[in-house]
């Protein structure tokens, strides 16, 4: 029998072949098609499901199912022995799923439910292996995105003064100050599900879900819903969203960049790796060119799942370790793997001709054309330096550096035959994909003009990250650990600036003091004394005393009643 990996491998590859084709067809012709399907209708009142296909969703819907079916050809080996290998694929599936509501949709209901559904499915997945650090992770995630649900919620409900919950109808011709609060919604909704600053620290937790999700999920899809749903959303923001986001998306670039220098867990690596390009894609946004945003977007998709596969196939082989620091000599033992690890990694620093770099070398000579302040000139390009350091470091802990493992061990690219097919499908399009979108979706080319030094700064940047990253990787060699003589400091940019205590610590400690206090000295002090609690042993010694007279002292009553017929004589 077929498993059922290969069924939902091939029915998404052929679906993604279509609609790539598809999206082709659409963007030389300038086509747009808006679909309304009417579900009900009350009085006069319609419900109607509304679908928008143009270049820009059938292409990413496009990406999303490739990359889909190479995770699930990859899981056939990766979850070979789970026995709830048939739970884990349509958890997939349902993700995709969602997904497709989501890009497809012109109308917040549907945005709505699509989101909510990446959510969901993302928090099944996450807890998918079911022990305390994954449930822990699983709720921070959850609870995060939460918000964002709780914003799109007020974009909903303030789309109400509009007549309808098609924003795109109205994003073209209202103004956008008048748009300003929808607007406003939406870009913290996309701060949450693209873990922005003060957002950030469920991403790298989310990596608790098995690898091919962390492929899947956490590098091309979800986190990228945010960005996306932003693209759509670009005419309805004004100037000083812009702003806010600009700051906002190139401190998270430069925070996840500083954090993933002094990380040495794997997975959490490539997490802040991701953060940081999600940074870069909120950034440039802001900048108003949302193309670029979309187009780093998509050769960002292919080169990080790639990255997150090789990064799984080396876990499957060390035993489930993660650490960087026991891994080392791993292209001698797995040569194909690392090839593909390292030209993931050379994509991620922009690597001349690599998908990589047509996308970040393109929005950094944007940036150095446009008219910014030299701080975010400088975090730009210091965040780019910081990618290329923490890529070199990485590639000398994994790939040059000597091998820390089991002695006895069976390490080898003979072992995965599947996964390296699933992984084979991605390097074709990480060495060819930016180039072949460049000159699809960009057919008037930008015009950059830029003095030399301007011109070749990314390639300095670059040089100078890798010295760094090299630097970085022999702080154990010195005599005295320059990490352990700045401990707080290693401690502060490693822990992504104090983000994971800052947002469960920090959101939980305070309300649950205050809390407990209330329910001491209000619930179980005050309310109890002079409310029931009270009343009851009032009442209760009050009758004791009545119980205590009639039963006990028969003088004392005849007495009282005599007193009181006399009280009544002399009135």
């Amino acid at each position: 029998m077929i498993s059922i990996c290969f069924k939902y491998f091939f029915f998404m590859l052929m679906l993604s072949l279509t609609l790539f084709f598809s999206s082709l067809y659409f963007l030389i012709l300038n086509y747009t098609i808006l679909l309304e399907y009417q579900l009900l209708t009350i009085n006069s009142c319609q419900i109607l499901m509304t679908i928008l296909l143009d270049w820009m969703s059938l292409m990413f819907m496009s990406f999303v199912l490739f990359i889909s079916s190479m995770v699930i050809y990859y899981s056939y080996e990766y979850m070979e022995g789970d026995l709830n290998i048939n739970r884990f694929i349509m958890l997939v599936c349902m993700f995709v799923l969602s997904m497709m509501l989501l890009i497809i949709s012109p109308n917040l209901i549907s945005i709505l439910l699509g989101w909510d559904g990446l959510g969901l499915v993302s928090y099944c997945l996450v807890i998918y292996y079911q022990n305390v650090k994954s449930y822990n992770a699983g709720m921070i995630t959850a609870l995060m995105n939460r918000v964002g649900d709780v914003f799109l919620l007020l974009s909903i409900a303030w789309m109400m003064n509009y007549g309808s919950f098609n924003y795109y109808y109205y994003i073209s011709y209202i103004d956008s100050d008048k748009f300003f609060m929808i607007g406003m919604f939406v870009m913290i909704a996309a701060m949450t599900k693209s873990a922005q600053i003060p957002f950030s620290s469920w991403l790298p937790a989310a990596m608790a879900a098995p690898t091919p999700v962390s492929s899947l999920v956490h590098s091309s899809t979800l986190v990228t819903a945010g960005v996306y749903l932003l693209i759509r959303f670009n005419l309805a923001l004004n100037y000083n969203c812009f702003l806010f986001l600009l700051l906002i998306g190139s401190l998270t670039m430069f925070m996840a960049g500083l954090g993933a220098n002094f990380e040495y867990d794997l997975k959490k690596i490539i997490a802040l790796s991701t953060l940081s390009q999600l940074g870069l894609m909120m950034s440039i946004l802001s900048l108003g060119e949302f193309n670029l945003a979309f187009f780093h977007l998509l050769t960002h998709a292919l080169f990080k799942a790639l990255l997150f596969m090789c990064s799984g196939c080396m876990i499957h082989n060390l035993s489930n370790c993660q650490d960087i620091r026991y891994m080392g000599n791993l292209i001698n033992l797995m040569p194909l793997t690392c090839s593909f690890f390292i030209i993931c990694n050379m994509a991620l620093c922009g690597l001349p001709f690599l998908s990589g770099f047509y996308s970040k070398d393109l929005i950094l000579e944007v940036v150095s054309m446009n008219y910014l302040n030299i701080f975010i000139y400088l975090i730009f390009f210091i965040s780019t330096g910081l990618t290329v350091s923490y890529t070199f470091r990485l590639i000398y802990y994994v790939i040059i550096g000597s091998y820390n493992h089991y002695t006895l061990n069976l390490i080898s690219d003979n072992n995965n035959k599947y996964m390296l097919s699933g992984m084979s499908g991605l390097i074709f399009f990480v060495i060819i994909g930016g180039s072949m979108l460049m000159w699809l979706m960009f057919p008037v080319p930008y015009f950059i003009c830029l003095p030399l030094f301007m011109k070749i700064m990314a390639l300095i940047v670059t040089f100078i990250g890798m010295i760094i990253g090299f630097e970085f990787s022999k702080f154990s060699l010195c005599y005295s650990l320059n990490s352990l003589k700045n401990l707080k400091l290693s401690l502060f940019f490693s822990l992504m600036w104090n983000m994971p205590f800052l947002s469960t610590f920090g959101v939980n400690y305070y309300p649950l003091m205050m809390g407990n206090l209330i329910y001491k000295n209000l619930d179980q002090g005050w309310s109890e004394f002079i409310g029931a609690q009270n009343i009851y042993m009032n009442i209760k010694n009050f009758s004791m005393f009545l119980q205590f007279m009639y039963n006990n002292n028969l003088k004392i009553f005849l007495l009282l009643t005599v007193l009181w017929v006399m009280f009544l004589m002399f009135m």
